[in-house]
């Protein structure tokens, strides 16, 4: 990873990339839980290396117009082994029957959690699904002997998740910029996907 600061002023990318600003955000003790709306009737399932396909069908569902990628570049054995892994909570949140949401907490750094993917689908944003979803990792994440957890968010992910993460207790304390190829070129997503996102070819 570059570590080295940029210097001030505009600079081009490679043709078939992208750029965007990563907000690196943590807290250091379990804040007051927000209120959820009342009859709110979800549940979590664990998914286990086996689960592949249901969590890459999750993802897509929510990662669609969000820029998700990371876990559709990398192979199934890799992915099984994340997900697998018994210092990984990878839940899917299910309402009536379908996935609507996906959280993933990552323990294996010892006294820390990152929460590496936190999510639902386009058609349940603003319904009190996703705050339901973050008092559940809170608590989960909390309920570890940890002294911090954290999260990061970038400029391609849905324009509420940066205010949604500081409501919820986390405080900013890093900006990066991330540089990738873009997914829709290299097929692994559809060309179609991020449509806010200009697709620049050769």
């Amino acid at each position: 990873m570059h570590t080295e600061p940029l210097p001030v002023g505009y600079h081009p990318l490679p043709k078939g990339h992208l750029a965007n600003v990563v907000t690196c955000l943590e807290m250091t003790a379990l804040p007051a839980l927000r209120p959820v709306p009342a009859g709110s009737d979800f549940t979590l399932e664990r998914m286990g290396a086996a689960d592949t396909d249901r969590f890459r069908a999750l993802f897509r569902l929510i990662g669609r117009d969000i820029m998700w990628f990371s876990r559709l570049i990398i192979g199934e054995e890799k992915l099984a082994g994340i997900i697998g892994d018994p210092q990984v909570e990878s839940l899917a949140m299910v309402h009536e029957g379908r996935d609507i949401g996906l959280l993933e907490l990552d323990f294996r750094e010892a006294g820390t959690c990152e929460l590496s993917f936190f999510g639902v689908v386009p058609d349940a944003v603003g319904g009190g699904a996703g705050r339901w979803l973050m008092n559940e990792a809170l608590t989960r994440a909390w309920a570890r002997p940890i002294s911090r957890l954290w999260v990061h968010t970038c400029s391609l992910d849905h324009p509420a998740a940066l205010g949604f993460y500081q409501r919820s207790g986390f405080r900013p304390y890093q900006v990066m910029v991330e540089v990738h190829p873009d997914p829709r070129l290299t097929g692994h997503m559809p060309r179609d996907a991020s449509p806010k996102v200009p697709l620049i070819e050769d």
